[in-house]
C-alpha cells in the first residue's frame, strides 16, 4: 500500500500524455485533409522567423501594455512547468524536490525563487487580462462573433492559470514552515510565498500533520491542473501556445498579397500562344493527362494545409478584425472570423470522420453555409489582416481561394468586377473605351 500514490500518479501520467497525443492526432489528421503544398524552401529563413515570432514574441510588442503582459504569461507559465520534470520524478519514485539534489543548495534556491518571481507575474498578467476582456471593454474583445463558447473559453484559461499559480505558491509556503520546523530538510527559496501565503497560514497556527495534507494537496492540484488544461487545449482557442511554431515555420514569406498562378491555367494559356502546339494532341506514352483541379476552394478539403493549421492556430485575439478597413466601415467581414469558420467546419468534417469511418457527404460545404459571398467581396485585399497577425496566420488566402472558386467555377462575381473584366478582354484595360484611344491622355495638356 505504501506505494499506492506512485501508481495513482503513473496511471494518471500515462492517461493524460495518452489523451493528449491522441488529440495531436487527430488534429494532424484533420490538417491534412487539405491538398499539399511545398513550404519547406529557405529553412534558414524559416527557422529564424519561427523563433523571433513564435519563441521571441516580437509582433506582440506593437501592441505594448498586451504585448508584456502576455509576455508575462507566456514565460513564466512555460518556465515554471519546468518543475513538471520535478514533479514527474517526485510522483514516480516518491522523492522530495528532486532536482535539488542534481543542482545543488544555492543554484536550487535562486531557482525556486525565479519560479516564484515567474508565477507572480503570471497572476498579474491573468488579473489583467481577465479585468480588460470582461470588465475594461476592449472593442475588439467584446465583438458579437466572441460572444458564447469563446468569451467562457478564454476566461477559463485565465481561471485555470490563476488556480494553477495559487497552488503553486500554497505549495511552496506549507513546504516553507515544515521546513522551518525541521519536518522537511531545507531545499529552496520561496520569497513570494513567505510575505503572502506563509503569514496567513501562520495566523491559524496548523499543525504539521495539516501542513503536510496541504503541501501534498496543493501538489497533486497542481499536477492534475497541468494534465487537464494540456487536454483542455484541444477543445481551446489556446491551442496556438503549441502550434504557433508550425505556422510560423511554414509561414508564406513571399511578398504579402501575392496573388499565386494555377499551373493548370499557366499551361493552357501557354498551349494558346504556342502556334505549333495541338490543343487536342493525346498525351505521350506513358504520361498521365493533366485534369485540371478544381479552381479555388469550395470547402476545407479544396484548402491547402497550411491555411487549415492556420484555422487551428488562430488565438482570436483580434488584431487583424481591429485593422480591416471593411470591418471598421461596418461591414460583415471579419478576418478573425473566417479563420474561425474555418476552424469549425473543419472540426464538422472531423467529426463526420470519426462517426463514419470516412467522409460521408452531410451537404454542407465552407463556402455559404459557413462564409458567406458578402464576406469574401468586402475584402479589400489589403493585407491589414496579415500584418496584423501576431503568429503571423493568412486569411486573406482563404479568401482569395474562396473568391478564386467563385469566379472561375461559379461565374459568381459582382457585376462591377465582370465589367472590369469584360472591358481588359475587349478593350485591354479595366475601362470600357477604345484601344486605339488608350493613349489619349498622354496628348492632353
Amino acid at each position: 500500500m505504501q506505494y499506492i500514490d506512485n501508481i495513482i500518479f503513473l496511471i494518471l501520467l500515462v492517461a493524460g500524455f495518452g489523451l493528449f497525443a491522441k488529440s495531436l492526432q487527430k488534429i494532424y489528421r484533420n490538417i491534412r485533409l487539405g491538398h499539399e503544398i511545398n513550404r519547406n524552401d529557405r529553412k534558414g529563413e524559416r527557422w529564424e522567423t519561427m523563433a523571433r515570432v513564435a519563441m521571441g514574441q516580437s509582433k506582440m510588442t506593437a501592441r505594448p501594455v498586451a504585448g508584456i503582459l502576455h509576455l508575462f504569461v507566456y514565460v513564466g507559465f512555460v518556465i515554471i512547468n519546468i518543475e513538471l520534470i520535478e514533479i514527474v520524478v517526485d510522483g514516480i519514485f516518491g522523492t522530495h524536490r528532486f532536482l535539488s539534489s542534481i543542482f545543488g543548495h544555492t543554484f536550487y534556491s535562486f531557482f525556486t525563487a525565479t519560479l516564484e518571481v515567474l508565477a507572480l507575474l503570471v497572476v498579474v498578467g491573468v488579473v489583467i487580462f481577465f479585468i480588460r476582456r470582461n470588465f475594461y471593454g476592449v472593442k475588439r474583445l467584446t465583438m458579437k462573433e466572441l460572444f458564447g463558447w469563446p468569451k467562457n473559453d478564454a476566461n477559463w484559461i485565465l481561471i485555470i492559470e490563476f488556480a494553477l499559480m495559487m497552488a503553486f505558491f500554497m505549495m511552496n509556503a506549507s513546504d516553507f514552515i515544515l521546513q522551518s520546523r525541521g519536518v522537511l530538510p531545507e531545499h529552496g527559496s520561496f520569497p513570494i510565498s513567505e510575505m503572502t501565503f506563509v503569514p496567513f497560514l501562520e495566523i491559524f497556527s496548523f499543525d504539521s500533520g495539516f501542513l503536510m495534507f496541504t503541501e501534498k494537496a496543493a501538489w497533486w492540484f497542481h499536477f492534475v491542473g497541468i494534465l487537464f488544461f494540456m487536454n483542455y487545449l484541444y477543445y481551446s482557442k489556446h491551442l496556438h501556445i503549441i502550434l504557433a511554431f508550425p505556422s510560423t515555420w511554414y509561414a508564406n514569406l513571399d511578398k504579402k498579397g501575392k496573388f499565386n498562378n494555377l499551373e493548370s491555367v499557366t499551361k493552357e494559356i501557354k498551349l494558346m500562344m504556342d502556334p505549333n502546339a495541338d490543343p487536342y494532341a493525346a498525351p505521350a506514352e506513358g504520361a498521365e493527362a493533366d485534369v485540371p483541379s478544381k479552381f479555388g476552394a469550395e470547402d476545407i478539403f479544396d484548402l491547402n494545409q497550411v491555411q487549415l493549421l492556420n484555422a487551428y492556430s488562430c488565438t482570436e485575439c483580434g488584431r487583424c478584425t481591429s485593422v480591416c478597413p471593411a470591418n471598421i466601415t461596418g461591414k460583415k467581414l471579419s478576418p478573425r472570423l473566417i479563420l474561425m469558420k474555418t476552424r469549425d467546419r473543419l472540426e464538422e468534417v472531423g467529426r463526420n470522420i470519426d462517426q463514419n469511418g470516412k467522409f460521408v457527404d452531410d451537404g454542407k460545404k465552407l463556402l455559404n453555409d459557413y462564409i458567406t459571398k458578402e464576406e469574401l467581396w468586402a475584402c479589400t485585399t489589403c493585407n491589414a489582416c496579415t500584418e496584423a497577425c501576431p503568429v503571423l496566420l493568412d486569411p486573406l488566402s482563404i479568401i482569395f481561394e474562396m473568391r478564386r472558386f467563385l469566379v472561375m467555377e461559379q461565374s459568381a462575381a459582382p457585376q462591377e468586377l465582370n465589367l472590369m473584366m469584360t472591358n481588359v478582354e475587349n478593350n485591354a484595360a479595366p475601362w470600357q473605351y477604345n484601344q486605339a484611344d488608350r493613349l489619349n491622355w498622354a496628348n492632353e495638356n
